[in-house]
């Protein structure tokens, strides 16, 4: 067996040569891999049915939980063809979802373009890291919910001030997840590209970029995730339209029906942006699926 550097569309990527016996052993490792994916789907489904059919149970059938605290399935459907058709705290069910989808996608945008590329730098120079470092490490600790009081009086209580927030939450994700890709480069990689002439562009190009990808997905997943987090919380506070607006006007109404239907499209959405960025991360780095 022996290791060598070669080029996948563009990048340096590292390559194993081995027996045939070898390859055969690897082809069964992977789908005894993709056996185990699909059993943990349908594990997932058969929690989810189990869960609301528990959820039928202790509500609907035996009223152990009373639907005050926790609303029933009956009551969650209505709901949710109240605010699908009639409308709720201003808007209809896909009216609130765009206009809070619209705003996560705009400050998480907004914190990747400016938090990869600083994380980037960072994990490349150090001297870069010693001029930012200092100060990313103060607003490090400030939790990004610290920041609506002066977002608000920044820019009122129009889209910009919750934007911004969701900006502060997704942007240190970001930066920390990249940075550490970068500095965990393979050294090999490195010096593989240094034997083979590769000046500076090219290294990083070709070596650190393709190298700090899966952690660089990684922090976008957990910025995707701090976004819809922050969203719900900044909506609360003065919005005009999208989920977390129902959340708050139906925390005004007791309306427990409400505040689960705008939770679990919350959640939907949250999941499906997430699938999202691994569905790109696939896309972006088919060596890893090698």
């Amino acid at each position: 067996m022996r290791t060598t550097a070669r080029r996948l569309g563009g990048h340096l990527v590292e390559t194993t040569h081995s027996s045939t016996a070898l390859s055969g052993t690897v082809t069964k490792a992977a789908a005894g891999c993709t056996l185990q994916v699909r059993r943990a789907h349908w594990i997932g489904l058969l929690t989810i049915v189990a869960a609301t059919l528990l959820w039928w149970l202790l509500t609907s059938v035996t009223g152990i939980v009373s639907e005050v605290r926790f609303p029933s399935p009956g009551a969650f459907l209505l709901a949710l063809n109240r605010l699908s058709t009639a409308g709720y705290a201003g808007g209809l069910l896909w009216e609130h979802a765009v206009h809070s989808v619209r705003l996560v996608l705009l400050g998480f945008t907004v914190a990747v373009v400016v938090g990869v590329p600083l994380g980037f730098g960072m994990g490349y120079d150090r001297r870069i890291e010693a001029f930012v470092n200092p100060v990313f490490l103060l607003l490090r600790p400030i939790p990004p919910l610290a920041w609506i009081p002066l977002a608000i009086v920044w820019l009122g209580l129009s889209d910009g001030s919750k934007i911004l927030v969701i900006f502060v939450a997704a942007f240190v994700p970001s930066v920390i997840n990249t940075f550490t890709g970068v500095r965990n480069t393979r050294r090999t990689l490195i010096e593989a590209a240094r034997v083979h002439g590769a000046n500076r562009r090219r290294l990083l190009l070709e070596v650190y970029l393709p190298g700090s990808l899966p952690l660089i997905f990684t922090g976008l997943k957990l910025s995707m995730q701090a976004s819809w987090t922050t969203l719900v919380a900044a909506e609360l506070v003065g919005a005009f339209l999208g989920l977390g607006r129902v959340l708050s006007s139906a925390y005004r109404d007791i309306n427990t029906a409400m505040i689960l239907v705008a939770m679990v499209t919350i959640a939907i959405l949250g999941a499906l942006t997430t699938r999202a960025i691994g569905w790109a991360e696939r896309r972006a780095t088919p060596w890893l699926a090698e």
